[in-house]
């Protein structure tokens, strides 16, 4: 089984970034690997949300998802 965790916080620190519609989120995350569940993961664990708005449907990135983001942060190597 592969390792999506990275995955993951890419996903949620990417929508973290900006206002992200759903439609660009499907879009630039797409997968034809089925065993590449990161959409599905990053919802279902509760650190991403799609909400409809007054222009259309858009990803936000919950609580739940701002507390992963802050424990999981990268921390650069020293000399990098």
């Amino acid at each position: 089984m592969q390792n999506i965790e990275p995955l993951i916080f890419d996903l949620v620190e990417w929508v973290a970034k900006a206002r992200r519609s759903h439609a660009e989120v499907m879009t630039t995350w797409r997968t034809s690997c089925p065993r590449l569940t990161v959409w599905e993961d990053a919802v279902d664990r509760g650190l991403l949300v799609r909400k409809n708005s007054a222009d259309g449907a858009i990803v936000e990135v919950t609580a739940r998802g701002r507390k992963y983001l802050s424990s999981h942060a990268r921390h650069p190597t020293a000399g990098a």
